[in-house]
Formats: C-alpha cells, sequence, structure tokens
C-alpha cells in the first residue's frame, strides 16, 4: 500500500508543477503583443459596424464572418466551397452576390491598415 501512496503522491507533485507552469506561460503570454495573424489592428468602419468591435485581429474577423455565415446559413448547399452574400456580407465584401472560401481573406485585407 505504500508503494501505490508514493506513485500517486508523485503523480500529484507533477501535475501540481505542470499546472504552475502553465499559469506561468499564458500570464507571460498575455503581456506580449501579437504579431502576423494575431497582431490586433484598428479595422475599418464597414468591419467594425459587421463584427461590432473597432479592433480584431485577422484571424478574429474570419472567424466573425464565418459564424455569420453558418448563422444565417449563406453558405450554397450544392457547393460549400461559396457563399451567398445578404446586404451585411456585401457591405465587407465589395458589393459582390457570391464569394468563394479562397476569396474571403483576400476580401477582407483591404478593412486592415498596411504596416509601416
Amino acid at each position: 500500500m505504500a508503494a501505490i501512496s508514493r506513485v500517486f503522491g508523485g503523480f500529484r507533485t507533477l501535475m501540481a508543477k505542470a499546472a504552475t507552469a502553465e499559469a506561468v506561460t499564458v500570464a507571460g503570454a498575455a503581456g506580449k503583443e501579437g504579431k502576423g495573424v494575431f497582431k490586433v489592428f484598428t479595422v475599418s468602419q464597414p468591419l467594425a459596424s459587421f463584427a461590432g468591435e473597432s479592433q480584431l485581429t485577422r484571424g478574429t474577423a474570419v472567424k466573425k464572418v464565418w459564424e455569420y455565415v453558418k448563422l444565417h446559413n449563406l453558405q450554397n448547399p450544392a457547393n460549400k466551397r461559396e457563399i451567398h452574400c445578404d446586404a451585411k456580407l456585401k457591405t465587407i465584401f465589395d458589393g459582390k452576390d457570391k464569394v468563394g472560401i479562397t476569396e474571403v481573406m483576400k476580401l477582407l485585407s483591404p478593412h486592415f491598415p498596411k504596416s509601416v
């Protein structure tokens, strides 16, 4: 019985160390500025009104578009790689009626400021 308690006691020690290391990693990442896709930008007015936020990452903007598409069932059932744009999506997609999946990021790009 003593051997079992030594094994599980060691396991608890390892898990406690892992939990504190994870907390340190998360706290350290919160203080850093995002880079690349995770960099936060002040976006254009049409995208800000669509997303409900004035500052977004590129990844978050794409997520918000997909959430909206899924919520309003705007994906073409015959061709899942195509999105039918309603009036709200047309404001951010240059007035296009249909948008392909590969075009989404290209059409969102002008809504983010260029880096100097």
